[in-house]
Order: C-alpha cells, then structure tokens, then sequence
C-alpha cells in the first residue's frame, strides 16, 4: 500500500510509503482519503501524524501521471484531489505533519491540512505549480493564504520558489524546525500529549477554529457557544472540572 496507518499510544501515524519520492498519484490520493476517515472514526486514534519517512515528506504528485490527462480527465478528477486532502484537513483529532526532505506542490499542500506542521532543518517546502503552467489544485490556494496570508501566499504561488525551514518557519508556514533525525520523534510526542486530554474538547475546539476561519465571526461565535455549551454534558468535562477544585490545576485524567 501507498500509504499506511499505524496506531501506537493512542497516535496515529499516516505513513506515505511510495519511494523513492511519495508522488501523490491518483491510488496514492485515494488510499490516503480512506485512511484519513478511518483515523477520524477509529476510538483508538486520539491524534494523528502525517510523515513521508526519513527521508522525503512527499514531492508532489505524480507529474507523468498528471501528464496524460487532458482537460476533461482533470475535470472528473478535481473534485477528488481535492476531497481526499479535505479528508485529512477534517479528521476531527489533533494531526501534525513531520516534513522530511522536500514537501512540494500536493506534498506541501498535504502538510498544511495539519494543525501543527514540525519540520526538518534540512527540509524544502513550496508550491512549484506555477512551472508547470498551473496553480495548486489540492488546496494551496485556500489553505495558504489562511495560514501565511495572501500577500505571502502570492509570493510562493506566484514565483513557485522552494523555501527552506528556516525561512518557512518565519512566514508561519511551519511551527517548528528541529534536526532531521529528530522530526518524527517530536511530532509523535506532541500528538502523544494531546492524545492524553479530553477528545471532545480538542474536537471542538478544532471544529470552532476552522468553522471560524471560513465563516464570519457571528457565526464563528454561535459555533463556539454551541460547542462551550454542549461541553457540559460531557464526562471529560466532569472529571476536568472535579480535577481542579479538589487538586489543582493541570492535573486531571482524561483516559
């Protein structure tokens, strides 16, 4: 398989495995939709991350393949790219991507469906499509802009320049750059912490955030008050909120 799911500490790994490079191609976009909903669904899977291996997180998608399709092929295949990233963008957990190596066009666009993207110092990450004589097609345009801002966005789109960590950690495109040997074992220890707290709560909260961003803020606000008050009939809250008064802050449970 292209791509695997491999659960370990209530963590979830979606593990690309289509070398040498993990060009997304059209198995590979189908097989990573079925496994991103199964995350989602799966009690065992409290978080998740994405990861391309040592050595590559995935260099885009499969341009032979993408070569042999005319207008009317990418018309009946659009709709899918795109889900199959949405898929990931949706699972209703804390997902981190450890970028290896080169994160380029889908593979770049993959890693910002993530809540939290930790990088490789040696990593390169960009949005090449333009050299193509196309523009990203699996969300760049959208999910970008919301992360960097438009005029950030602009500058890699429009250029298709690769950037490296360093840099894409002061545009926001990345969280964290840490040494290459070191990138799964951070993202696995950070979906690992959070795999410890209240799931419906993380759910929310990531639910409100994102329903937030695409939406104005009064009804950014009534989604957060349904989530804040829905909350409170949930065990997790109980057992929060018995945690604090009898013993302090930060200490309480939640599995």
């Amino acid at each position: 398989m292209t791509v695997n799911l491999e659960v370990a500490e209530g963590v979830g790994t979606l593990r690309l495995d289509r070398p040498p490079m993990n060009a997304l191609d059209v198995a590979t976009q189908d097989r990573l939709k079925e496994l991103a909903e199964e995350a989602g669904r799966r009690d065992d899977v409290r978080a998740v991350v994405i990861y391309g291996g040592e050595k590559v997180f995935a260099a885009g998608a499969d341009i032979k393949e993408m070569q042999a399709m005319d207008h009317t092929a990418m018309v009946l295949r659009a709709r899918a790219l795109q889900e199959s990233f949405t898929a990931v963008a949706r699972i209703p957990k804390p997902v981190v991507a450890a970028v290896t190596g080169y994160a380029l066009g889908g593979g770049c666009e993959l890693a910002l469906c993530a809540d939290f993207r930790i990088a490789a110092d040696n990593a390169k990450l960009g949005q090449p499509e333009i050299l193509l004589g196309l523009i990203p097609g699996a969300g760049g345009t959208q999910r970008l802009a919301r992360l960097v801002g438009p005029s950030k966005a602009k500058d890699l789109i429009f250029t298709g320049r690769m950037v490296k960590a360093a840099e894409a950690r002061e545009l926001g495109l990345v969280d964290r750059v840490v040494a290459a040997d070191q990138v799964y074992a951070e993202a696995h220890a950070w979906a690992a912490k959070l795999a410890q707290g209240p799931a419906l709560a993380l759910r929310a909260a990531k639910e409100s955030i994102d329903m937030g961003l695409e939406t104005d803020i009064e009804t950014g606000l009534a989604v957060e008050r349904n989530w804040f008050a829905g909350l409170f009939a949930t065990e997790d809250r109980e057992r929060g909120m018995r945690s604090f008064v009898e013993e302090g802050p930060g200490k309480a449970k939640f599995l």
